[in-house]
């Protein structure tokens, strides 16, 4: 069985707000972004890891994925 992963929590004080999940069939390799509107749904008490089960793939058809942050886009330059 996999380590569990942070909580959304954890995630939303590191600065991340979104979730990018990907299908747990590494063949497919279809993923989607899941935007902090979407996101803010879920409290801070649950584990990137607990989503996981509950998601379905609309590519392939696959149940599982792999849940990620989403980080914001780091900013080049001093301006």
């Amino acid at each position: 069985m996999a380590e569990p992963k942070i909580t959304l929590g954890e995630m939303r004080e590191s600065g991340a707000r979104g979730l990018l999940v990907f299908c747990s069939d590494h063949r497919c390799s279809h993923s989607v972004e899941l935007p902090p509107g979407k996101v803010d749904q879920w409290p801070d008490r649950v584990r990137l890891s607990d989503l996981e089960p509950h998601f379905t793939c609309m590519a392939c058809g696959r149940r599982g994925a792999d849940v990620r942050p989403h980080f914001p886009q780091a900013r080049m330059g001093t301006r």
